[in-house]
């Protein structure tokens, strides 16, 4: 089973192809990563068309999608779903969403935290024992998730900067990876409608006259 991955959820842009055989093994074949927050809408495509050319497919191989839903803001998950959705509907197969920390969860052991950028002096957050996760997504202020934590949570993973706001060791995964977002697919039968994850309300205010 050759699947697309995709991911904006984070300031990688990342997108790769990954191979799942009948007995869950995943492997991933090809990736292609950019670093960077403005160009999600620049390099997605590309992206995504370099890691099926490195893995020696055409589009036409590929048998489902698989996309980061976020947690994250709104511009970048726009562009990573949409474009899922769309790749989903030209080749005609199905596209599964799934919560892009658990791309990262997936790859620990133990207790962690996952934590990415959520702007506003907030993160983006989950927990997980041995890779399910167990609590989240949800976002907070670094200082009240800390607040919120006991001992056993043994490390973070995620994003570096804000990592680093915690006192735990921290892990290498950093962004959401191809094998990780194909791991965090729970029902391979059943695709469900995209969702996705912003956690926030608009910051958009109706006026009084409208309210009233």
């Amino acid at each position: 089973m050759n699947l697309l991955t995709i991911d904006t959820a984070t300031p990688a842009v990342s997108a790769g192809v990954v191979r799942r055989a009948p007995d869950g093994t995943v492997t991933t074949v090809a990736e292609r990563v950019t670093v960077d927050a403005r160009a999600h809408a620049e390099q997605l495509t590309p992206n995504v068309l370099g890691a099926v050319s490195d893995a020696g497919l055409t589009v036409a191989d590929l048998d489902a999608v698989v996309v980061g839903c976020g947690p994250g803001p709104f511009t970048g998950l726009r562009v990573g779903m949409a474009s899922a959705a769309a790749f989903g509907h030209a080749l005609g197969v199905p596209v599964h969403g799934v919560c892009s920390l658990d791309a990262i969860g997936t790859h620990t052991d133990g207790d962690v935290l996952v934590v990415t950028d959520a702007r506003r002096r907030e993160v983006y957050w989950a927990r997980y024992r041995d890779g399910v996760r167990i609590d989240g997504p949800a976002v907070d202020a670094p200082a009240e998730v800390a607040a919120g934590l006991d001992s056993s949570v043994a490390a973070v993973a995620g994003s570096p900067e804000h990592a680093a706001l915690f006192a735990l060791p921290r892990l290498e995964v950093v962004y959401p990876t191809p094998a990780g977002l194909v791991r965090a697919v729970t029902d391979w039968d059943d695709p469900q409608p995209l969702v996705p994850l912003y956690l926030r309300r608009p910051d958009a205010k109706p006026s009084v006259a409208v309210r009233k």
